[in-house]
């Protein structure tokens, strides 16, 4: 399988753009965010950017969100036009939801932003008002527990949102004072569900993961005995209960019987994995254990057939789980993607070793981004893949920022050439600030504003 993709790697011209002159073109403002080589590729990463922009001061000035908040719901959902958004929130804020709760139900759906509230939400909302809900329990339980408005059908939204009032009834019932004998009379009416959410509150469970198990199709918190294996397995692992991972490890345990967990740990340790790293790979990610021993080995196959040994292979599973459960597909259509783009097969072995969720980008992301750092930036080929983490930011955000302020001192002559792409990319953001803007003050504020989009990823 390797040899024929590699063929069509070799066939590529892609090799050309390491004789790429950085800046061949002049350089101008209207350059500086965009990189892609047609208008109509430039026209729309213009247009989504403002979008984005309209999209984070709306919702800044509308509902008083930090613009880190803002920021976030805009990737998910982004528009130009007030009229869809006022119409959301007035018909939220006339159920009397707070600017607060319609934050937190937005966080979580953002989508609603750009549906039309009439077929999105009232129906909804309506529904649990007709089945008594009364005004006060609908904004608490529902801005506690946005994804209730994320059901289909009135059946399903009504079910949960029982879960949810039961618990946080009997939240209200453990924390209240009360007598002994009202006290064991709400113990006696109490639900395996409720005494197993309460036994997880106590060990310190945030109140979102619990809300979040109640609404889920799976239900590890409705058992008995079974629950309190799992939870009994659970702590012996040294999970914290503060954690999602905790919660993910109670639906495996939960969900899977004590062959069945045997029979995973076996697929792994005849790959070589000692039952201390198969472990250890559970508890980076627990979903790892989900997966029939078919597609373990099958994941393990692939990987070896393209290019990587079987060391190579369990270093990767070991730093980056997830992995496993990548489709065959998806690992053959990475592997075709860094070849045809004129990586070599070492160079594609040495991306992945040393950061393997590139296996796992999308082939278009990869392209643009490879195609920026090399055409635009003049960086080699062979210097991205000797730092692969760089494919994985975001390049609107992250990278056009910081490259962007780059180009501005290399066309003006205030520095000689275009530095060390991990000086540039993975520097915290105060040393890059430090070394590239602070320091020319004659431009520092032209710098300064190019530099706005950047993110805080790597602080």
């Amino acid at each position: 399988m390797f040899s024929l993709i590699l063929q069509r790697g070799r066939r590529s011209q892609w090799r050309t753009l390491t004789k790429a002159t950085p800046f061949t073109q002049p350089f101008s403002s209207s350059t500086i965010a965009t990189t892609t080589n047609t208008n109509k590729d430039l026209l729309s990463l213009e247009d989504e950017r403002k979008k984005k922009t309209f999209t984070v001061s709306y919702l800044i000035d509308s509902l008083g969100l930090t613009t880190k908040l803002a920021e976030s719901i805009s990737m998910k959902a982004s528009f130009d036009k007030r009229g869809n958004p006022d119409s959301v929130l007035k018909l939220l804020r006339s159920y009397g939801f707070t600017n607060s709760q319609i934050s937190s139900i937005i966080a979580t759906y953002p989508r609603f932003l750009i549906e039309n509230p009439e077929k999105s939400l009232r129906a909804k909302l309506h529904f649990l008002k007709l089945n008594g809900a009364s005004s006060s329990e609908l904004t608490e339980i529902v801005s506690k527990v946005p994804k209730i408005l994320g059901k289909s059908g009135g059946k399903w939204i009504s079910h949960y949102y029982d879960y949810v009032k039961e618990i946080l009834q009997d939240q209200d019932n453990t924390s209240s004072s009360s007598s002994s004998s009202s006290s064991s009379s709400s113990s006696s009416k109490q639900t395996n569900r409720t005494r197993n959410v309460s036994v997880l509150r106590e060990m310190g469970v945030p109140q979102r993961l619990l809300l979040n198990l109640l609404i889920s199709r799976a239900k590890p918190v409705c058992g008995k005995e079974r629950f309190e294996e799992s939870v009994k397995k659970i702590v012996e692992l040294g999970f914290d209960p503060a954690s999602p991972k905790f919660v993910n490890a109670l639906y495996v345990f939960y969900e899977l019987s004590d062959k069945t967990i045997d029979q995973k740990v076996n697929a792994y340790k005849k790959l070589g994995l000692s039952v201390n790293e198969v472990w250890a790979v559970f508890k980076k990610w627990p979903f790892s254990l989900k997966y029939s021993e078919k597609k373990i080995i099958q994941t393990f196959e692939t990987l070896k057939r393209v290019g990587l040994t079987e060391e190579e292979v369990r270093l990767m599973v070991k730093r980056y789980p997830e992995c496993v459960g990548t489709s065959e597909e998806k690992i053959v259509k990475s592997v075709e993607t860094f070849l045809e783009l004129g990586f070599t097969k070492d160079e594609f072995a040495m991306i992945i070793k040393r950061h393997p969720q590139c296996v796992g980008l999308a082939a278009d992301s990869v392209k643009k981004k490879t195609e920026f750092l090399v055409k635009t930036m003049g960086w080699s080929l062979k210097v991205v893949a000797s730092t692969p983490i760089v494919l994985g930011f975001s390049l609107e955000k992250f990278i056009f920022p910081r490259c962007n302020v780059i180009r501005v001192l290399v066309t003006k002559g205030l520095i000689d050439e275009v530095p060390a792409i991990s000086t540039v990319l993975t520097s915290p953001k105060l040393k890059f600030l430090k070394l590239f803007v602070e320091k020319h003050k004659s431009v520092s504020h032209d710098l300064i504003s190019i530099f706005t989009g950047d993110s805080s990823l790597i602080d």
